[in-house]
């Protein structure tokens, strides 16, 4: 597919022009950032895993009714979306403790909360995207009130959509955070999941043994990220292949 005018580039992604109004091409890349950014490296493949991954979740989602903004993957790297005015918000569900969740109220490392967690971040990287509250979303106009409401019914459906296929596969969802839209349908306005899925927006850790397979070992230098994210494709059965056979999977270039 011809390149066409590039519309932003973040850490992970690129967001292109789409072919058809009200679309745009969404590029992987192999980056991989910490810290807000202080800490980078390039994984080799990243991007191709983490494509098919985001797929495979966004078609899931929208299989039970979540509306999302994926259409289609159109190859390794790329996928058609809905171009939608992103609401300036991280919406972060917990699980189980862990992060900084963890270091805020001092609980340990996987204690089961007694419900989901939901939690609302200001995307602003210069800021670190700090932790709001209700009130302060209300009070700046990032969301109304219906949009908050609508934002943590759709995150709880998409946990226990989550949830479910990652116990399937023997890994537990310890917590993930996701990114909604806004998108207009005739004359009503609809909240869609956007941006990704996928490793790099969830904490995983297998059931059995407690091994990370999220981001958490590029944060904590665990151990080889594509590896993680190689064993996570293949458990879901999205792991692409070669010849029939899996393909070697995302490698450290230096």
């Amino acid at each position: 597919m011809a390149r066409r005018r590039l519309i932003y580039e973040g850490k992970a992604k690129i967001l292109y022009e789409g072919p058809e109004p009200d679309t745009l091409i969404q590029y992987f890349k192999d980056d991989a950032t910490a810290f807000n950014a202080e800490k980078k490296a390039t994984i080799d493949g990243k991007g191709v895993l983490n494509n098919r991954l985001s797929e495979h979740f966004m078609t899931g989602l929208n299989s039970i009714g979540v509306p999302t903004h994926f259409i289609k993957r159109l190859n390794m790297r790329e996928q058609l979306i809905r171009s939608v005015e992103m609401i300036p918000l991280e919406v972060i569900v917990r699980n189980f403790a862990a992060g900084t969740l963890s270091k805020r109220l001092g609980l340990p490392e996987g204690q089961q909360m007694p419900r989901p967690i939901i939690e609302f971040c200001y995307k602003d990287d210069s800021l670190g995207d700090p932790l709001v509250t209700e009130e302060h979303i209300a009070a700046f106009g990032w969301a109304s009130q219906q949009d908050l409401d609508d934002m943590i019914a759709l995150s709880l459906r998409v946990n226990d959509f989550l949830s479910g296929m990652f116990l399937g596969v023997g890994i537990r969802l310890v917590d993930f955070k996701i990114e909604i839209g806004r998108v207009i349908e005739g004359d009503f306005q609809r909240l869609v999941i956007a941006d990704e899925i996928s490793p790099d927006s969830c904490r995983l850790w297998d059931i059995e043994t407690g091994r990370k397979l999220d981001k958490d070992v590029f944060r904590q230098d665990l151990g080889d990220l594509g590896d993680a994210y190689t064993e996570v494709a293949k458990r879901l059965g999205v792991m692409p292949r070669t010849n029939g056979k899996p393909a070697a999977g995302p490698k450290l270039v230096n």
